[in-house]
């Protein structure tokens, strides 16, 4: 319910389980015409006209209203438990209370947690793409060398690149996942491609998508717990058999 007009109640009732469930409030049952949202503090006008203040609460964001959050901030914070939990596991108490939220500004901007999962899932696929840009651009003689070194991240840890768990997860089960990911993929193919052939990327799909498929590759060994220093001497003799 948005914070700006009137919202009408036949019985209080009804008033009392929308109270409780959104701010943990309880007033006597009585018989109201019309329930008021104001920005701060709201107030509950009673047939009489008569207006009782029942507390200064704040009400889900409207348009136009700043929020009280950083958004990304709080899609980063989101980000770390689906990274070391999982979709499935990560609770809604437990990205509430890493982002800082209530449960009332949570529904109120990210609707429910496959939402935001999927919002946050974008920003990193945004992210992700941006830095191995970054990599690519600052690469020197050997760009696809510090792509492949980049992707694989041999001293990344066992949690693995969260887009690749998510997709060995959720893609079966979840279309906008699996499309994300396919989205994912393709751009790494192409970052890689431009690399390998930066005036005609498209003749170089091909060995890019291999050179791709051998650093996500790695993920699993990393996962493992694989030395790092093996990985990556794993990577560079793979390496060698692409190049020609």
């Amino acid at each position: 319910m948005t914070p700006i007009a009137m919202a009408r109640f036949c019985i209080s009732t009804d008033l009392n389980s929308f109270l409780r469930s959104q701010y943990g409030l309880t007033i006597p049952k009585i018989l109201y015409r019309h329930l008021e949202f104001l920005d701060r503090p709201f107030h509950i006008l009673l047939m009489s006209k008569e207006t009782l203040a029942v507390g200064d609460i704040k009400s889900p964001a409207g348009p136009g209203r700043p929020r009280a959050f950083d958004e990304a901030e709080a899609l980063e914070k989101a980000l770390c438990v689906f990274w070391h939990k999982g979709y499935e596991t990560a609770s809604v108490d437990d990205l509430t209370k890493a982002m800082g939220l209530s449960r009332s500004s949570f529904y109120g901007t990210f609707v429910n947690k496959q939402t935001l999962f999927h919002k946050a899932l974008r920003h990193y696929s945004r992210r992700g793409l941006k830095n191995l840009r970054d990599v690519a651009d600052a690469g020197g003689n050997d760009p696809v060398g510090a792509i492949m070194e980049a992707l694989a991240n041999p001293q990344g840890g066992r949690d693995g690149c969260m887009l690749i768990n998510c997709l060995t997860e959720l893609a079966p089960h979840d279309d906008e996942v699996a499309a994300l990911g396919r989205q994912h993929l393709e751009s790494i193919d192409e970052i890689i491609a431009g690399a390998l052939e930066p005036s005609d990327p498209g003749q170089a799909l091909d060995k890019a998508r291999a050179y791709a498929s051998l650093a996500i590759g790695t993920l699993a060994l990393r996962k493992a717990g694989v030395p790092d220093e093996q990985i990556s001497q794993t990577l560079k003799q793979a390496c060698l058999v692409i190049s020609p």
